[in-house]
């Protein structure tokens, strides 16, 4: 149960930065409406917020987020940006997921 409270915190942490980051992007390096920019910022800023609900502590929480973070990353270009990630992009997402398990879930 652990684990998909956790897990559903990063989701939905990583939702906030990189939708934010992704509007932002939009606003400034492809000229769109500077709402976009600004609902970009407020959804960095809940990203902060969210971040706070894991039981780890910060530096925990931050590694594993980084994990995390490669993973949706491309997930979200694939699904926003017509990316297809090639098979390196595929393994080392694999490899930094394996981590955040190490980092995140070893008994202590």
């Amino acid at each position: 149960m652990i684990i998909l409270k956790t897990a559903s915190i990063f989701i939905l942490a990583g939702m906030c930065e990189i939708g934010g980051g992704y509007l932002v992007w939009l606003w400034l390096k492809e000229n769109k409406s500077s709402w976009l920019g600004f609902v970009g910022f407020i959804l960095l800023g809940m990203y902060g917020i969210v971040a706070t609900f894991q039981p780890a502590n910060f530096a925990r929480t931050y590694a594993t987020y980084g994990g995390v973070f490669i993973a949706m990353s491309l997930l979200w270009a694939m699904k926003f940006d017509s990316y297809i990630p090639d098979r390196f992009d595929l393994i080392g997402a694999f490899v930094a997921l394996v981590g955040v398990g190490i980092i995140y879930y070893a008994p202590r």
